[in-house]
């Protein structure tokens, strides 16, 4: 199955495209040390996250798709030079709403929770 939707997003900042099948995608992340906050390497959550979220809209997979809420925890840190694999899978429908189940991971979870995205009938940007 193709991407539908975030057809620009950049690997380098959100990851790559894995896998995608009706209702799940996988993406991968590989950090670096442009993506650390501080002389450990601590990579800046925001990477994680836009992984996790990249994946959730994959899942859902429409042209129009954009989160309008999240409830996720990050569970471990990632150190630059790690690779995130995220996965999301759609767990709910109720018209244009979609509960997207979120998981991102190295050797370990870093971040799950709930993403929880809409599919308006134009673009969000479209007056």
């Amino acid at each position: 199955m193709e991407a539908k939707t975030h057809r620009l997003a950049n690997d380098e900042l959100v990851g790559e495209v894995v896998e995608i099948r009706d209702g799940y995608a996988k993406v991968r992340l590989r950090t670096d040390e442009r993506m650390a906050v501080d002389e450990r390497g601590l990579v800046h959550g925001g990477f994680t996250f836009g992984c996790a979220d990249f994946a959730a809209m994959l899942a859902v997979n429409h042209p129009n798709v954009v989160l309008y809420r999240a409830e996720v925890r990050f569970t471990a840190p990632v150190r630059a030079g790690e690779e995130i694999l995220a996965e999301g899978e759609i767990r709910r429908r109720n018209g244009k709403k979609v509960e997207v189940e979120v998981r991102a991971y190295t050797d370990k979870t870093v971040l799950e929770g709930v993403m929880y995205c809409y599919v308006p009938e134009r673009h969000v940007l479209e007056k």
